[in-house]
């Protein structure tokens, strides 16, 4: 009797090139289903809630598979793929679901947290997980351009092209929340959904914003169909996690 089981699964994305599956097979997605064939035999497809780019971690990725057989338990099918996955990709939990449940298209929310050091020397603890960014920034100014970007708006001018134009660039965020303690700043993300490095170009004009290089009503120019824009300052992959899906 097939089986539909439930992932999340912890990474840090720099060792991979990003979580949907390519012809070198040094993804998440492709990592996680040789892990599959070697352990059932099988060549389940695995169904993540969403791409994260090269370089981008994750501490709560979603992602559903089916099995042809109800051979392993869900502790079991975890303590495997941990056994076999490298270091870098780890099983947190696996649960059985109904055969409906689909890790993408269930899923009603996203957070997204990108970090930034923000401090004349970056520790060696952070590098590859935050942005560096020495001089001063204006943090009260960032948290006005950051509310700028909550509720429903046309993010045509903080995506770019996969190869082919979104066909729907409309999204809906429910945070967009900066937090500091010391040198580290962070940026919360919440929302239904999220273009192809949207997280990382809102980001990006935040701290442009908190530098004094991006004005407040450019963001909202930037959010009006059709508006003008000049090139995104796009924020390095290393700073942006993935932290839940929400369903």
């Amino acid at each position: 009797m097939a089986q539909r089981m439930k992932l999340v699964i912890a990474y840090d994305g720099a060792p991979f090139a990003g979580w949907q599956s390519q012809l070198h097979g040094n993804t998440i997605q492709d990592r996680l289903e040789e892990a599959l064939r070697r352990i059932t035999g099988e060549r389940p497809r695995v169904q993540g809630a969403g791409r994260t780019d090269t370089g981008v971690h994750a501490l709560g990725q979603c992602a559903h598979l089916d099995l042809d057989t109800a051979r392993f338990t869900p502790q079991q099918l975890q303590m495997a793929l941990n056994a076999v996955l490298p270091p870098a990709i780890r099983i947190m939990r696996c649960q059985s679901v109904a055969g409906t449940f689909h890790a993408r298209f269930a899923a009603t929310a996203k957070v997204y947290r990108y970090r930034l050091w923000n401090g004349p020397v970056l520790p060696p603890t952070e590098f590859g997980r935050a942005w560096h960014i020495s001089q001063p920034l204006d943090f009260a100014l960032m948290c006005v351009a950051a509310s700028k970007f909550v509720g429903r708006h046309d993010f045509t001018s903080f995506t770019a092209n996969r190869g082919k134009p979104s066909r729907d660039t409309v999204r809906t965020l429910q945070v967009v929340r900066p937090h500091r303690r010391g040198h580290c700043l962070t940026i919360e993300f919440v929302g239904d959904g999220f273009l192809y490095k949207m997280v990382r170009m809102m980001a990006g004009a935040i701290v442009a914003t908190g530098q004094g290089k991006f004005g407040l009503l450019e963001i909202a120019e930037r959010l009006r169909p059709g508006g003008r824009r000049r090139p995104n300052m796009v924020a390095p992959a290393a700073g942006l996690f993935l932290i839940r899906v929400r369903y």
